[in-house]
């Protein structure tokens, strides 16, 4: 008789080959559907390493995406890059927390903690994301086209311009069915789908179990 402990063991792994399974699957849907607009229309997305304006935005995601990336991180990233991203994770939530009428106002500390700091995914190293196979299915269908890259800056950057990013929504209707295909075997689970949401900052210290304020 199998342990508990291995049960876990064989159900987590099988609901992570599940995910890479469809990030495949949304993949290849996506990189049709770029071809076709690149064919037929001349479409071609800004998007490009370096460019990572989008990931400044809020990034939600769901639980069975949340375990799959944290079971990347433990397993892929050494002790000095979980360090690093603990770090990174804890200046979000001090940055979030301490937004106009949430909390009250940073402390001293937390100011120095979060002096220099741009809100940012806490994935994102020298401009790339650190756990880019296994990101999330809005990191991985979001494609957008626009003459500037200031263009994708949040919109309270002060160098954020009034052109605005086209997103190419094309892509998100073309894989929108393996969105579903998640959030079912989710509900499968007896889990409601849309509590399971959060932004990703939020599941990464659930998950990595760090202790500081996750609410969100």
């Amino acid at each position: 008789m199998r342990s508990n402990t291995a049960d876990v063991d064989i159900r987590m792994k099988t609901q992570e080959n599940f995910i890479e399974g469809i990030y495949r699957d949304i993949d290849e849907t996506t990189g049709i559907e770029l071809d076709r607009l690149r064919s037929e229309d001349g479409i071609i997305p800004t998007c490009k390493l370096g460019c990572y304006h989008c990931c400044r935005q809020q990034i939600p995601m769901n639980i069975a995406e949340a375990h799959i990336l944290t079971q990347y991180i433990r397993r892929e990233f050494s002790s000095s890059e979980i360090d690093e991203l603990k770090i990174h994770t804890q200046q979000w939530h001090a940055w979030d927390n301490s937004k106009r009428g949430r909390y009250s106002p940073p402390s001293m500390q937390e100011q120095m903690f979060l002096r220099g700091y741009e809100p940012c995914c806490p994935l994102i190293v020298e401009g790339a994301c650190s756990a880019y196979p296994v990101r999330p299915v809005i990191c991985r269908t979001h494609f957008v086209v626009c003459s500037d890259t200031r263009s994708c800056r949040p919109t309270n950057d002060p160098e954020s311009i009034e052109e605005r990013a086209l997103p190419l929504r094309s892509v998100i209707k073309a894989t929108g069915g393996f969105s579903k295909v998640i959030r079912d075997s989710i509900e499968k689970d007896a889990l409601d789908y849309d509590r399971s949401v959060m932004l990703l900052p939020h599941w990464l210290a659930i998950e990595m179990g760090w202790n500081f304020d996750v609410s969100p």
